[in-house]
């Protein structure tokens, strides 16, 4: 087995973790319903960018998600009034690393939505709205460190609160809904008629830019890397308390990881292509002690992930997830598919 050059050897041990930086799952917690397969609750945390440069790091990330598909107890429903959102969520964010073992990140979330819904009394709604979200804070620690002859491998925890900066207005609808699992549909009105019986699979837990919750966070990312294939893998765990309205979102379990090669590796920059398994799982959400059936959900989602790395200054990503597994309860609007990019800058 022969040895990489030791110019190389560097190279791997700080362009090859730009890998890691990118695991969406240090989702905390921006505020609105994590049901969806982490559509808001996604946080990007750069704790794995060339962890042995100390100082500033600063950065954005993007995950737009397409909802337009209805499901009732994971089984595919007709969308006959064409019920839609679409969500973004930019985060910024800055770090700042004290050493090669613990580093801070703050995320500020600037999220968007557009969405078109029946309403309880029947109308059709449409509208756009962006606020900002719920910020992050979040550490991390390296915990386990190794470098053999062709092999790293790099095992980070994280840690950190979700603080209520966002509005949370949309969950005082849930008020109005006595029993939301045995609701009646609404009449849709459109046109001035009406045309026969709807529920709507947008509700305001999925529409809320904050909680009014502080919330805990917990969770890993790892790292292996052999010659040119390396693979990652992450958790995240969230613990929430009663926010707004007494409203308070299901403790959510998040993941992400996959294999990964290299395509290019030179002296000052590496480009990769891999496979990117994601997913979710979450109860039920309650309000005044009182479960609501139409939050829960456990997805999984497939796609491909071009990562680029430049020295120990400049990581770049963009990545797509397709949903295979959407088993939801009760009535909701589930994604048709993520896309998703970051941008981070060391100095």
């Amino acid at each position: 087995m022969h040895e990489p050059p030791a110019r190389v050897r560097a190279l791997l041990r700080r362009s090859t973790a730009a890998a890691g930086l990118l695991l969406l799952t240090i989702a905390t917690v921006i505020a609105a319903r994590p049901a969806e397969a982490c559509d808001i609750c996604a946080i990007y945390s750069a704790t794995d960018v060339a962890e042995e440069k100390t100082g500033v790091r600063l950065g954005f990330a993007e995950q737009y998600t397409h909802f337009t598909s209805e499901q009732l107890n994971g089984k595919d429903q007709p969308n006959p009034y064409g019920e839609h959102l679409y969500s973004s969520n930019t985060q910024l964010f800055g770090g700042y690393q004290f050493n090669k073992w613990i580093g801070v990140q703050l995320n500020v979330p600037i999220l968007y939505r557009s969405w078109r819904r029946v309403l309880e009394d029947g109308d059709i709604q449409e509208s756009t709205r962006a606020s900002i979200g719920d910020i992050a804070l979040v550490a991390n620690l390296l915990a386990y460190d190794a470098l053999w002859d062709n092999s790293i491998f790099r095992f980070t925890l994280l840690g950190g609160l979700k603080l209520p900066t966002g509005n949370a207005d949309f969950l005082a609808e849930e008020l109005e809904e006595e029993d939301p699992g045995d609701e009646e549909p609404a009449s849709v009105k459109h046109g001035g008629e009406h045309h026969g019986t709807y529920q709507s699979g947008v509700h305001g837990h999925d529409l809320a830019f904050g909680s009014g919750s502080v919330d805990g966070i917990v969770g890993y990312t790892l790292y292996w890397s052999y010659y040119r294939f390396f693979m990652t893998a992450a958790m995240q765990y969230k613990a929430t308390t009663e926010g707004s309205f007494d409203y308070q979102f299901a403790n959510d379990l998040t993941w992400l990881g996959g294999p990964n090669y290299y395509l290019l590796l030179d002296h000052d920059y590496a480009l990769s292509m891999g496979a990117s398994l994601s997913g979710e799982t979450k109860g039920l959400d309650t309000q005044k002690g009182q479960r609501l059936d139409d939050t829960g959900i456990t997805a999984l989602y497939v796609g491909p992930a071009i990562d680029f790395a430049w020295e120990s200054a400049l990581s770049a990503e963009i990545a797509a997830d397709l949903p295979v597994v959407q088993n939801n309860t009760a009535y909701q609007i589930v994604p048709d598919f993520r896309l998703r990019a970051a941008l981070v800058w060391r100095f």
